[in-house]
């Protein structure tokens, strides 16, 4: 028996054909990679960050969209909330996950396969996340910018700007992984130059407000501001502050001084994020986490802020000039 197909039903045919052949050729190829992006403070304060560590994955040939996802997740400075948000990522599941020290120490508590590439300020070995800097072993690896071993130099460089300042305040983050090892430091390095310095631990926006009510009460002549993620996400909220209350500051990244704070001396923090990116990239491709050593910063920069400094009425010494990589006026 012979069957005719009419014009009508062979063109519905070969049409219901083509729409199907992205779909199967869709259901043929392997599902990119995805790499969990896990940081313990807020997206608007990292979104710079973020930014230098997709600019680090392309480096090595990944695009967020093209051939690698991104899934972000942010505690909004409520660290006991990292545990859940790393679970979730693995049941991603993700192939790499990146974070900050807080976030790095989460999620090596739950994973001891899949590999971890973490950007931190403090010393890896001491904080338990890798075993030596040069063999780092295990799944964990990532970039040191080393701004914990950085607090004494900055008391060294505020007590330059403002040498007869009788006290200076110390604003930290309690919540921070590194900072009882930051604030044993400066006091060692403040107990030698003989400096009294006032430690102000802040948790909250309206901490912030309040330690500056307080450093003024206690006659703080400068301001030594240290790590963490909050501090960092309100960095805008700290530097309008400061200049408020009319108080010289020293900080752990130029971003600040960006904002229109006076003072920085750290390495590049959007540099150490990059390199996170070109790590997560190498993994990706096939390298194991064990055989990548820490890498660390080989240059510092002083960033001075003129235009600060004289509506503080400060007189920058010229020797600090001198040694500035950077002066912003």
């Amino acid at each position: 028996m012979t069957v005719t197909i009419g014009r009508r039903e062979l063109l519905a045919a070969l049409s219901g054909a083509a729409a199907a052949w992205p779909l199967v050729a869709r259901a043929q190829q392997p599902a990119i990679p995805v790499v969990g992006f896990l940081n313990s403070a807020s997206a608007d304060g990292y979104a710079v960050m973020a930014d230098a560590f997709k600019e680090g994955l392309k480096e090595t040939g990944y695009v967020e969209g093209r051939n690698v996802a991104i899934e972000y997740r942010w505690a909004d400075n409520q660290l006991d909330r990292l545990p859940s948000l790393v679970a979730d990522l693995l049941r991603r599941p993700v192939a790499v996950i990146v974070g900050n020290t807080p976030s790095a120490l989460a999620a090596k508590a739950a994973t001891k396969t899949v590999p971890i590439v973490f950007a931190t300020g403090g010393n890896p070995v001491r904080e338990g996340l890798v075993a030596s800097l040069n063999r780092p072993g295990g799944n964990v690896t990532g970039v040191s910018f080393i701004s914990v071993e950085l607090g004494a130099k900055r008391l060294g460089l505020l007590r330059e700007l403002r040498p007869g300042a009788a006290r200076i305040a110390v604003f930290v983050d309690p919540k921070f992984p590194t900072i009882e090892r930051f604030i044993s430091e400066v006091r060692d390095a403040a107990s030698a130059m003989g400096q009294q310095i006032e430690v102000l631990y802040i948790g909250s926006d309206r901490e912030i407000e309040s330690a500056f009510t307080m450093l003024v009460q206690r006659g703080a002549g400068a301001l030594l501001c240290g790590s963490g993620g909050l501090l960092y996400s309100r960095r805008d909220l700290i530097v309008a502050l400061a200049a408020r209350h009319r108080t010289p500051a020293i900080y752990d990244q130029r971003d600040y001084v960006a904002a229109g704070g006076l003072m920085s001396y750290a390495p590049s923090f959007t540099d150490a994020y990059r390199q996170a990116g070109i790590y997560a990239g190498r993994i990706l491709k096939g390298e194991k986490p064990a055989g990548l050593p820490v890498m660390q910063p080989t240059k510092f920069e002083l960033v001075i802020n003129l235009t600060t400094a004289k509506a503080l009425g400060l007189d920058v010494p010229p020797t600090l000039l001198a040694t500035a990589d950077e002066v912003i006026e």
